[in-house]
């Protein structure tokens, strides 16, 4: 009897850990729907994908409307919390956000940490210069301090293409910007979108600055989600695709990029159709 015993204790001990793994790896998607709101992790420093509208202090931006899409056809609440550019994939594989809306570049090393739906926007990093430096090209800034934000993927472009440079590192893009600004690095690596936003704030003081011409890489941009949940993933790209087929998709990049923005981006390159680089 206590073989048999010992046998159930056991067998009792393995259904209780397959009942709590399956409670642990419950469907996102319904969990979400059970809540009645799903949680966007956002930078809301980064202008136009998503920012604080400095009149009503509300976050709005390209990414915050995909958002808003998103959370509309699963008929729940949007709600956004505001993270660094470091911290992104470290609260959504903790489960303190649901989807990722914070200009999270699709790339093959963080395919092992998290899922990416339909890339939304197509971008290359670009580099901004103090006129007065005399550089017009990539390789003048070997040995001189540029400034860019930490944990994101222009860290990397930068040092692939001018090994030699001083990086330095803010927790997010408008005190990088500022930094270069203040005279704190001759140059300031980001987004060529976000770039050119950061450009149009300039006004008069645009003079003193230069965006050099060459891009630095191709990199497209997702909503990051946790790994292995194909549920979420499938209702995030169906509202994408839906977006796109009735030309909401143009529509809103026209709203936040286009003619007459601050990007002034003449028209959109690409279609949202694809969850592969």
């Amino acid at each position: 009897m206590g073989n048999r015993r010992t046998f159930i204790a056991v067998a009792a001990a393995l259904a209780a850990q397959l009942s709590f793994a399956a409670s642990a790896h419950a469907d996102q998607l319904a969990e979400i729907k059970k809540k009645g709101e799903i949680v966007f992790g956002v930078l809301g420093t980064d202008e136009p994908n998503s920012f604080i509208d400095p009149k009503t202090r509300e976050l709005v931006g390209y990414e915050i409307d995909l958002a808003k899409a998103v959370a509309r056809k699963i008929g729940v609440k949007p709600v956004f919390k505001q993270l660094s550019v470091a911290a992104r994939i470290p609260e959504l594989q903790q489960g303190h956000v649901d989807v990722l809306a914070a200009t999270l570049t699709h790339n093959k090393e963080r395919e092992a940490q998290v899922d990416f739906a339909l890339t939304h926007f197509v971008t290359g990093s670009k580099v901004m210069v103090r006129s007065a430096s005399g550089i017009t090209a990539l390789p003048q800034l070997a040995n001189k301090k540029v400034v860019t934000v930490r944990g994101g993927t222009q860290e990397t472009n930068i040092r692939a293409v001018v090994p030699t440079a001083n990086i330095v590192t803010f927790e997010n893009t408008q005190q990088a910007f500022q930094a270069l600004q203040q005279g704190k690095g001759i140059a300031y690596v980001n987004d060529e979108s976000s770039l050119l936003a950061d450009y149009g704030k300039l006004g008069p003081a645009a003079k003193n600055f230069t965006i050099l011409p060459t891009s630095i890489g191709v990199e497209a941009i997702a909503l990051g989600l946790r790994k292995g949940e194909k549920n979420l993933k499938g209702v995030v790209d169906a509202t994408l695709r839906e977006l796109e087929t009735s030309g909401a998709a143009n529509g809103l990049f026209n709203k936040w990029y286009g003619p007459g923005t601050r990007p002034n981006m003449a028209k959109r390159t690409f279609t949202i159709s694809t969850d592969k680089i």
